[in-house]
């Protein structure tokens, strides 16, 4: 555990601070476990930013993607959590997404992708089903530009569709779920620091 790693929490709730929020909150646990495993971190509510519609790195005036993008670029692991709305993530998440697509043309020193040798992992909250179906929209997103994914990586919460509830009311996380952010930042952190030693070849 020598190798320092940090990571970045993005949020994508659609409740601008300081209302509660339930993707905050397991981002934070997802941090929290992070931190068990020399890994720093922050968070950023995205709707709390004015972040422009477009897919490229800066969008012009008013745009405060560039400064969220130094914190993306800054961290080893980026943890990206979103609620579940009619089954989908939500916009936030989308705009973030569509903001990272930029990075397919940004490369590194050697070549590379600029996000090549950083993890990811997934956190979904909502009261309704869809959370398999939106990991697989966010890993294969953040792939597309360059991130890697660790095994089970993908953390989730499902409450009981049509009966309301949210995950920040619960009295205590569930046991599968806090089980589920403990092996996400275990194999994120193992996954993260072994590329930081043995990074991915130039083409």
């Amino acid at each position: 555990m020598d190798t320092a790693l940090t990571a970045l929490a993005i949020t994508c709730t659609l409740k601008p601070s300081p209302a509660e929020s339930s993707s905050d909150l397991m981002a934070t646990q997802i941090l929290d476990a992070l931190k068990e495993h020399g890994v720093t971190g922050d968070l950023v509510r995205a709707v709390d930013l004015a972040i422009a519609p477009g897919v490229e790195t800066d969008m012009g005036d008013g745009d405060e993607w560039p400064t969220l993008r130094e914190k993306v670029l800054a961290a080893d692991i980026l943890v990206f959590v979103t609620p579940t709305w009619m089954g989908q993530h939500s916009s936030v998440a989308q705009r973030v997404l569509e903001r990272l697509d930029a990075e397919l043309s940004e490369t590194d020193d050697q070549g590379r992708p600029i996000l090549f040798d950083k993890v990811a992992i997934a956190g979904i909250v909502g009261n309704e089903d869809g959370a398999h179906h939106i990991a697989a929209i966010l890993f294969q997103s953040l792939n597309d530009v360059g991130y890697t994914v660790a095994a089970q990586s993908s953390v989730y919460w499902n409450g009981e569709a049509m009966a309301g509830g949210d995950y920040k009311d619960l009295d205590e996380t569930p046991e599968p779920v806090q089980k589920t952010i403990d092996t996400s930042a275990r194999n994120a952190a193992h996954l993260a620091r072994a590329l930081k030693i043995s990074a991915f070849p130039a083409a």
